[in-house]
């Protein structure tokens, strides 16, 4: 195991916002980030001189997450005018060693090391620490990976798992599939399982009982499920909301037999956990016939860590400059 030593660069940056903060290659701990924003800066390369300025700190290594697929040198981002060459800004940074991944890479890898009081566990057993580990999370839109464990080192497995198709388990899931699918044709789970999938599930509810409110936002939906009395079609859609990633929850650890545990990342989540707890998620999650008790044993876990992506940034980080995490 490597002994390492100095401070890093890690990066989030997201479709308006770059997050960029140190590292402590020694243990892996993070300073507060410094948030910059996307429209007041002509460029990612910009912000980090700002950084480094501001900071006076001094780095030779950096490991940057962002919100678009990293297929290759040059990288053009989806909801942000910056793009860039990754060996053209190492090479003008004076950087060492630089690594782009894409976020959620990042958000997977944070399960190695995020603290267990940013976790909320419901339901399962206890988690097999050699086993594989499914994450997922709902944001602006559903991002899914896989982590597993191999000869001391941790692998994430990106992917786009969050386009498979939407898999309803009842009647009234049918119905939501039905009426999407006549709105806008391929119904992936992201459509649902997402903030704007949020309002997608309102609206084919609100539709279907003939009471449809105009430019309902995901705030409005969760307010109006959680109001006292609640609206009847927003309790409805986050109670779909919350099976339906049981059930996707569920079948990404059969695929892949996470006996590490599934984990539950993103922003939408976390603003109704008490709802989540309470919901039939977990009862979901487990529904697979014959396979409910292997599902049984599979601890679920929430993610409540704002600085996650941060912090899986710099474990991958660390992990590719010698150390056991």
């Amino acid at each position: 195991m490597a002994q390492l030593s100095g401070y890093a660069l890690i990066g989030d940056i997201g479709g308006t916002n770059a997050r960029l903060a140190l590292c402590n290659l020694a243990d892996g701990t993070i300073t507060t980030p410094i948030i910059y924003s996307a429209l007041e800066n002509d460029s990612l390369e910009s912000c980090i001189l700002k950084f480094r300025q501001e900071t006076n700190a001094k780095f030779t290594s950096a490991c940057i997450a962002i919100a678009c697929p990293i297929t290759g040198d040059y990288v053009k981002m989806t909801n942000n005018p910056w793009e860039f060459s990754q060996s053209q800004m190492k090479s003008s940074l004076g950087l060492e060693k630089l690594i782009v991944i894409n976020d959620f890479t990042a958000m997977s890898m944070s399960v190695t090391c995020v603290d267990p009081k940013y976790l909320i566990k419901i339901g399962g057993g206890e988690p097999d620490p050699s086993a594989p580990i499914a994450i997922y999370g709902a944001g602006t839109g559903l991002g899914v990976g896989h982590v597993v464990h191999i000869n001391d080192q941790w692998i994430p497995l990106p992917g786009e798992g969050g386009h498979v198709d939407l898999a309803p388990g009842n009647m009234s899931e049918d119905m939501v599939l039905i009426t999407l699918r006549a709105r806008i044709g391929h119904v992936s789970a992201e459509r649902v399982l997402s903030g704007p999938g949020l309002v997608n599930l309102y609206e084919a509810i609100a539709m279907r009982n003939e009471r449809l409110k105009e430019n309902m936002t995901p705030a409005d939906v969760t307010a109006g499920a959680l109001a006292n009395p609640a609206d009847p079609d927003c309790l409805e859609a986050l109670n779909t909301f919350c099976r339906l990633m049981g059930r996707f929850g569920g079948n990404l650890a059969l695929t892949m037999g996470t006996f590490g545990g599934v984990y539950i990342a993103g922003g939408v989540v976390p603003r109704f956990v008490e709802f989540f707890k309470n919901s039939k998620f977990r009862e979901a999650f487990e529904e697979k016939g014959r396979f409910k008790p292997y599902l049984a044993r599979i601890p679920v876990y929430i993610i409540t860590d704002t600085k996650a992506g941060l912090l899986g940034a710099g474990a991958l980080l660390r992990q590719s400059l010698g150390a056991i995490l």
